[in-house]
């Protein structure tokens, strides 16, 4: 596997940004996300879980993290208010700077604290693909002038020895969006998911940012069978009831949620039912621990509308 990793500079990145904003004229519109928790009701908390590693959950993404007497690591930034507060508590770094911040993916709730972090870490990683989404996210939504973006970026896998620890970030392919990064601190044997598991909890599925819903299916199936049996997880996000970390059965839980979404979409087809008709439907049947009440939290019109699209419609560019 090709594990090339390069420098993307501030100036080459800039060449980027011009060279997008002519095609995005001809892009369909961003998914709508769904809204971010006020400011004020951010609740933070560190929580330890082994060998040096932890998490740290406010508001967004969750955050996770190394800290140990040999180097520190950040995984994922959520937005800048809660960002400080995870800078400012990080388990012992005193005045010392972060050898590395790693993006799982581009969303705003992961990627939106990494001007708060930068200055304090010697480097920003992501999977190559994750600029140019992150970019792309932020022109739509008049936001470019906030982004701060990876500036070491890998293909395939990135690596990097930090004394008593190996952190691993490794891309397979087009899932929740098309720049997914799996984290793994090898010697913890911990793995951290980004948004490829919303534990319990109806997804996003960013297809404008490059999501395949049956490539999601395959990748966790393929990390259920090859990462450690004893792994220990760290989800992007998970509900008050099962929370953010667990094992290796939520992999599966997941994948068959996003399995029975597709079987049922495409039985809804067969039936000769329209997309508006489809995207009626409140809550999954079989996947209890997922339902939410009607209204526009609730997700799964959004999933059950990309589903369609998926399985009828060419992917966009």
């Amino acid at each position: 596997m090709n594990r090339r990793a390069f420098l993307v500079r501030s100036s080459a990145l800039a060449a980027a940004s011009v060279l997008l904003r002519p095609r995005l004229s001809a892009q369909p519109s961003a998914p709508a996300m769904p809204a971010a928790a006020p400011h004020a009701s951010a609740v933070t908390e560190f929580r330890p879980l082994r060998r040096n590693v932890g998490y740290f959950t406010g508001r967004g993404g969750t955050i996770g993290w190394l800290a140990s007497k040999d180097a520190l690591a950040v995984i994922d930034t959520q937005y800048p208010e809660t960002a400080a507060i995870c800078l400012a508590g990080l388990p012992g770094r005193g005045a010392r700077k972060i050898d590395v911040v790693l993006n799982t993916h581009h969303h705003f709730d992961h990627t939106s604290g990494n001007g708060t972090f930068k200055p304090a870490a010697q480097t920003i990683v992501a999977h190559s693909r994750v600029p140019k989404f992150q970019l792309r996210a932020a022109e739509q939504n008049d936001t470019t002038h906030k982004q701060v973006f990876a500036d070491t970026l890998f293909d395939d896998v990135w690596r990097h020895d930090c004394g008593d620890e190996v952190i691993v970030a490794q891309h397979y392919g087009p899932a929740h969006t098309g720049g997914d990064a799996i984290i793994t601190f090898e010697r913890a044997n911990v793995v951290h998911m980004g948004d490829l598991v919303f534990n319990r909890l109806y997804p996003v599925i960013d297809r404008f940012g490059g999501a395949s819903i049956r490539n999601w299916i395959k990748i966790l199936e393929q990390l259920a069978q090859t990462l450690p049996a004893d792994a220990l997880y760290i989800y992007g996000h998970g509900n008050a009831k099962f929370g953010v970390t667990g094992a290796r059965g939520d992999l599966l839980t997941m994948r068959d949620f996003l399995a029975g979404l597709l079987a049922h979409v495409e039985k809804e087809i067969a039936a000769g039912k329209s997309k508006a008709e489809i995207v009626k439907l409140d809550n999954l049947p079989g996947f209890p621990d997922y339902h939410v009440p009607p209204g526009g939290r609730n997700r799964l019109p959004m999933n059950l509308a990309t589903a369609y699209d998926e399985l009828t419609v060419p992917k966009p560019a």
